[in-house]
């Protein structure tokens, strides 16, 4: 497969999953995946679990703290933002070298949201993947800015949910 650029975003629930289905599909065709994740604070999915997929799937986390961002202090916040900071340079090294035929970067849309990172950087990451790499973009904002620049976008949105 060419290099394919795909979003999943929205209020529903289910971004990751679909991004995890996608990688585990991937990785059953012997494609080397990582999994780079971003403010996932209070995670629905279980990291340690996540972990018994490797080495097929790698996970990478770029949070310090538990708690949401925006529940951190103004020192926690600073503190965090380093950690992303280096959670994008990562990534972007992995662009550059080619390190795996797919990487997700899970959450990396609501970054602009809390300013951590600029739509320029983000469409940075996007045109730095090349060749048969596959680019894969979650979080809750649509970031229309991008569409451009992505083969495909997926909004997730709950209609109904009897959940509580």
């Amino acid at each position: 497969m060419e290099k394919f650029i795909q979003m999943y975003c929205g209020c529903g629930k289910g971004k990751t999953a679909a991004a995890l289905g996608w990688s585990i599909m991937r990785a059953s065709e012997g494609k080397s995946v990582f999994l780079v994740s971003f403010l996932k604070g209070k995670s629905t999915y279980s990291k340690e679990y996540l972990q018994r997929l490797e080495p097929e799937i790698q996970i990478f986390t770029f949070d310090r703290y538990e708690r949401n961002y925006d529940e951190l202090t103004e020192s926690e916040q600073e503190d965090e933002k380093a950690h992303i900071r280096t959670g994008i340079n990562f990534a972007r090294k992995v662009l550059d070298t080619d390190e795996c035929d797919v990487l997700v970067l899970d959450e990396i849309l609501d970054l602009e949201k809390n300013h951590l990172v600029t739509f320029d950087e983000l469409k940075e990451l996007i045109r730095a993947a090349d060749g048969e790499m596959e680019l894969i973009l979650t979080g809750s904002e649509r970031c229309r800015e991008l569409w451009p620049y992505v083969d495909k976008v997926t909004e997730l949105d709950t209609i109904h949910s009897r959940e509580k």
